[in-house]
């Protein structure tokens, strides 16, 4: 075990090295220039006086560096735990952005994430064994899990928002209300929530249970199955074999359905105008904002790599196979 956590460590660290680095090389790569936008704001009309603030906020920012001594700061500055500061939000830091966005992103995915791979893999299960259910509900599945996950928001947007003026469908919380633990708050901070959560919940839910219907199926239809029914085993039995044996590759699906699910999140923040990390990305490309940009995916990849090491993690503990190579023997 302690052999297989030190491999992943080491296959996780250079998937970040690489990550980190082409993060950093994107907003480089972007039209536009971070200073002439700051200065475009600023709207001077003296030459002298822009040409005085361009070579001063370059300094500032360290653009007015050779390309590699910029990417050697880069690290040298996040080992330090500095992402520098906003060009949108200057003089705000980058991290400080950050943390004010960072806890709505995590409120719309963790549940959506959890929740639809549970219920989905429920339902799918149960589909399996259903013969009204599979021809009947089920193929909103195949609906839902081929919708893109912004144009599903927009649609509940306009039924649930506009048409039926159910819930809000734009911001975090009512634009007269300020964040305190009132009732007239957290009740706000909810209904503005659901919406987006839906979104994501629908599209991922329709994916886990066609997924898991099919393998039970299957796993119903393999050699042990028929194997334990001829033994005489309760029919219920087999179903719970199978339906463990099916959740390994659900697991697995699940470490690699992790980025579409962040990045359909980051869609759906802007979909709704929701506060989170999405929004961010969405102002730091129109202000030019490379630190930003930056800051932003490095908390995206970290909140990926993370999630799917502790997935690897749960996979080793909840498949003995696993845990009987990784000990020399034999599955």
């Amino acid at each position: 075990m302690r052999r297989y956590l030190a491999r992943k460590i080491f296959v996780y660290a250079l998937t970040f090295f690489a990550a980190v680095t082409i993060n950093w090389m994107i907003p480089r790569f972007m039209p536009g220039d971070p200073v002439r936008t700051m200065l475009g704001r600023a709207s001077l009309s003296d030459p002298g006086a822009a040409e005085a603030m361009r070579a001063y906020y370059a300094s500032l920012f360290g653009l007015d560096l050779p390309v590699w001594q910029q990417y050697l700061n880069f690290w040298g500055s996040l080992l330090r735990g500095d992402l520098g500061t906003s060009v949108w939000l200057f003089p705000t830091p980058v991290t400080e952005v950050l943390l004010g966005a960072v806890p709505y992103t995590l409120a719309l995915l963790v549940p959506a994430i959890l929740l639809s791979w549970v219920a989905g893999n429920r339902f799918g299960a149960f589909a399996a064994r259903s013969r009204w259910l599979d021809n009947t509900v089920l193929p909103l599945g195949y609906i839902l899990t081929a919708t893109p996950y912004m144009w599903l928001g927009i649609l509940l947007a306009w039924s649930l928002g506009i048409v039926a003026g159910v819930f809000p469908i734009a911001g975090a919380y009512g634009f007269a209300l300020q964040p305190e633990w009132s009732w007239p708050f957290v009740s706000s901070l909810a209904a503005h929530w659901f919406l987006p959560f839906l979104s994501l919940f629908l599209v991922a839910f329709g994916g886990w249970a066609i997924g898991m219907r099919n393998l039970i199926i299957y796993e119903l239809d393999a050699d042990y199955s028929g194997y334990l029914e001829a033994l005489g085993a309760p029919r219920r039995l087999v179903r719970r074999y199978a339906f463990r044996n099916a959740v390994l590759p659900q697991l697995t699906g699940l470490a690699v359905q992790l980025g579409t699910i962040v990045a359909g999140a980051l869609l759906t923040e802007i979909v709704f105008a929701y506060p989170g990390l999405g929004n961010l990305v969405l102002q730091a490309v129109n202000n030019r904002d490379f630190f930003l940009l930056q800051g932003a995916f490095l908390f995206i990849v970290i909140g990926v790599l993370i999630a799917n090491f502790i997935v690897d993690v749960v996979y080793v503990l909840v498949d003995p196979r696993t845990r009987t190579q990784m000990q020399g023997g034999r599955a």
